[in-house]
């Protein structure tokens, strides 16, 4: 009979963040966005007249898809693209609609976030305090 695998802290934290994706996919997915459109949405929103270029570098896609999905919510009425035109920079700001969606995705998210405190509450503060020490180490 074989020994079990050392733990490995990076599998587990891959597997415990694979299952609150899901978690998280599942109720985006009832307001109509992905995890990465909600991460779009919510730059656009951060960053008042961000360019195409700006969003797609923060989100890790490339222009093109920023195009895309940026369309897509400006037919859906989330965001607003004031570009004077074609060819120049363009001013992208969320919506009422945009804002509105984004604060009842950020409610599924603090609720996720309660759950997952109460289940896991010293996990939880200690994930807390080492994502804090390495953001402060950040360059």
């Amino acid at each position: 009979m074989s020994e079990p695998p050392p733990f490995s802290p990076t599998i587990a934290l891959l597997t415990v963040s694979r299952v609150w994706d899901a978690a998280l996919a599942k109720e985006l997915k009832a307001l109509g966005l992905t995890s990465r459109k909600y991460g779009l949405l919510g730059h656009i929103r951060g960053t008042p007249g961000i360019s195409f270029s700006e969003l797609a570098r923060r989100s890790r896609i490339t222009v093109q898809s920023a195009h895309a999905a940026v369309a897509g919510f400006v037919q859906a009425g989330l965001v607003e693209d004031d570009t004077a035109h074609a060819g120049s920079a363009s001013a992208l700001r969320v919506t009422a609609d945009g804002d509105a969606l984004l604060a009842r995705a950020a409610a599924v998210v603090d609720g996720l976030d309660e759950s997952f405190t109460a289940q896991h509450p010293g996990l939880t503060d200690a994930l807390r305090a080492y994502v804090t020490e390495m953001m402060a180490s950040r360059p």
